[in-house]
């Protein structure tokens, strides 16, 4: 590729709405979904590779990822860089997580290579200085500065005595949000109105599962969640509160209506007592509609930056999507099964509400 397309937001744009119609998903997803085992999946999808297990096939799927960012990076400058990039280091958190659960339950660096996501050198990390911290405090030292870390130090402050990576996860997502949402607030206003929405569901549907996972599936109290919130999300503040004061998880989980999620499907009781609400289904209830809040701001959008989050969004949701039938193949889960798993996921089991 030449350089003269370099900060060439109409080349990018174009160069992506040629990649999309190219994507896994509604029929293609559908016939390989019929797959049924690794290499075959592989040669549909990648013919250049010999795939032998379902881990060396995802780990190609993320790194062609973290590298689409990469080729987005090299057409854009200033705060349309800044966002793009800091959304492409959602993959070193992720990996973060990875090397501090490592950390926490002292796991070899040989047992968690193979789960963390290559990464251009920008972004990567000394994974053997981070297991070898003598304490949690040196652990976040080796981080880069930044939300990220500044809310994991936080976090690691107040629980000293009870050390829950549940606690320090989060805090983690927490930091990366309050960034993603600083840079959105510094591009145009034409750009940001179409882009924001995505972060603000994201926040919502972080604040909902926080209460949902958090209170009512790890018992953690409510004053011991609020610090995780996202600060300067407005009203999703306000919901988040009322979120931990509710009763149960299909209260907490009205509260998201229209945020953090489109519907909740409702069932006839069949006693007294109405059924659990599946926090895994509530969760797909919410990347269904990130995925709605993606393909308009990438039909929107056409040829502004808002097609180009659509677009690597959209991706990433085909990658999650791809992640979950290679690991249904290996697991030997149906077909259809498979297929109900996915975003947008079709199995949405009744709930009451």
């Amino acid at each position: 590729m030449t350089t003269m397309a370099t900060n060439d937001l109409d080349y990018l744009a174009t160069r992506l709405h040629a990649r999309r119609s190219r994507m896994a998903e509604a029929e293609r997803l559908d016939a390989l979904c019929r797959i049924r085992d690794i290499l075959g999946l592989g040669r549909a999808l990648r013919p250049e590779f010999n795939f032998q297990t379902a881990v060396n096939f995802q780990r190609v799927l993320l790194q062609d990822l973290v590298q689409e960012f990469s080729f987005c990076l090299r057409h854009l400058a200033g705060a349309e860089h800044a966002l793009v990039r800091w959304m492409q280091a959602r993959f070193q958190l992720e990996n973060i997580k990875v090397l501090l659960r490592g950390f926490l339950n002292h796991t070899p660096l040989d047992t968690l290579q193979e789960h963390l996501v290559p990464l251009p050198r920008e972004l990567a990390l000394d994974p053997q200085a981070l297991l070898n911290a003598e304490t949690l405090d040196v652990f976040v030292k080796h981080l880069p500065a930044g939300w990220p870390r500044k809310q994991l130090q936080e976090a690691i402050a107040a629980h000293l005595d009870e050390p829950h990576g549940f606690f320090f996860e989060a805090a983690l997502d927490g930091g990366y949000f309050r960034e993603l949402l600083a840079r959105i607030g510094s591009l145009p206003d034409a750009e940001a109105e179409l882009i924001e929405p995505l972060a603000r569901q994201e926040v919502e549907l972080f604040h909902l599962m926080l209460a949902v996972r958090g209170k009512f599936n790890h018992g953690l109290t409510a004053e011991s969640l609020l610090p995780l919130r996202v600060p300067g999300s407005g009203a999703a503040v306000e919901r988040f509160k009322a979120m931990l004061a509710a009763t149960d998880i299909a209260a907490a989980a009205k509260l998201g209506l229209g945020h953090a999620c489109d519907e909740l499907p409702a069932t006839r009781a069949t006693s007294e007592t109405a059924p659990a609400l599946d926090p895994a289904i509530l969760e797909a209830l919410g990347w269904r509609r990130f995925l709605r809040l993606a393909n308009g701001a990438f039909r929107r959008s056409h040829m502004g930056l808002a097609a180009v989050v659509g677009y690597l969004e959209i991706r990433r949701v085909e990658v999650a999507n791809l992640i979950t039938l290679s690991e249904g193949i290996r697991t030997g889960v149906e077909a259809g099964e498979i297929r109900a798993r996915m975003i947008p996921r079709t199995n949405l089991e009744g709930i009451y509400v």
